[in-house]
Formats: structure tokens, sequence, C-alpha cells
């Protein structure tokens, strides 16, 4: 048994005002529950409400990362789905100590990535080296070889935080801010 054809109306109109409460940019028409607002704000809207995350683990980090896909913590259910190739990505999650082989391989899996693309920082090795911070193979922090929007600190951080520092630049990406790439882009310009 379905619903009758003002019910459905109704029900896509209450859709539409919740959606153009949600943003004063956009516009609900009460007749047809259609939104009318700039392509900018829609193209925010959707990107803050779904984040496609690369893996990249490279140590213990990497277990708390993948624990953030288990059952346990459903992130599908905030519209984030991680991926393994980076064609499919917009956020890459260093979870891990970088060693300076494996730096150019990291480098070019993020220029493969499309725009607008993010970077997360996760635990002391990726933010800083952690221990192994005077190593001679290590980098210093992954923000030495591209721009990083979201530090997460600990070592290994819990899955907790890797979901808030997820959900934080979704917040970001739905507000229309740069990402740390396009902010690092245009300041080399001399546009900011």
């Amino acid at each position: 048994m379905g619903l009758s054809d003002s019910a459905d109306t109704r029900l896509s109109q209450e859709g539409a005002a919740t959606v153009a409460a949600d943003d004063p940019a956009m516009a609900a028409d009460d007749r047809s529950g259609v939104l009318v607002a700039p392509l900018q704000t829609i193209m925010n809207w959707a990107r803050g409400h779904s984040m496609w995350p690369m893996t990249f683990g490279t140590a213990c980090c990497a277990i708390e990362m993948m624990t953030v896909g288990s059952p346990r913590y459903d992130t599908d259910r905030f519209g984030i789905f991680f991926r393994n190739s980076p064609r499919q990505a917009d956020c890459m999650i260093v979870a891990g100590t970088i060693s300076l082989k494996m730096a150019p391989r990291m480098k070019l899996l993020y220029e493969q990535m499309a725009e607008p693309k993010y970077v997360i920082a996760m635990g002391a090795c990726a933010i800083s080296g952690g221990p192994f911070m005077h190593g001679y193979n290590v980098v210093n922090g992954v923000d030495q070889i591209m721009p990083v929007d979201i530090y997460i600190p600990g070592c290994p951080p819990r899955p907790e935080a890797l979901i808030n520092g997820l959900l934080t630049l979704m917040k970001r990406n739905a507000a229309g801010e740069l990402s740390a790439a396009q902010r690092y882009r245009l300041e080399t310009e001399g546009h900011l």
C-alpha cells in the first residue's frame, strides 16, 4: 500500500523545508518542494554530507583507522565510505610513520586525487615523526610533503578522535571553507 499523492507531496515539501532551514542560502518552494539555491551552495552541501577517505595506513594508527570502518562505529551513517583508489577519494588519511622512501609514492597518490582534496594527519608519527623523529629515514610530519587540513594527535588516537576529525572536515566543507591545498595555492600565487 503506497502513499497518496497529497501525502507524497507533503513529505517532499517537508524535506525541502528541512534542508532549506539548515542552510539560509537555499530557499524552498512551498508548492512543489523544489530547492532553489546557487550551485556552489548545493555543491558545499553535498561535500559536507559525504566524505570518501583514501586509506594510507603504515603503522599502528592504521589499526585504529580500520576499526573506524567496522560495524561498531558504522561511519556509513555519516556518509563516510573508505576507498582504496585515489581517483575515487576526496580525503587522504595518513595514519602512521612515513619513511623517506615512501614519501614520493604518497605524494603521487595525493596528486592523483581529484580537487578539492583534503588530508588528515592521524597520530604522532604522521604529525611530527613521533618517537622516530630523530631517525635518518623518517619524515618529520606529513605537512612537509603536502598541506594538511586536520591534525589528530595521539599515539595511537582512538577511533572516536578520527570520527571527530572527519566530521569536523565535513562541517568545514558544508560551510564552504577552502581546503589546505587550495589555501596554499592561493598564498603562493599572492591572492591571500
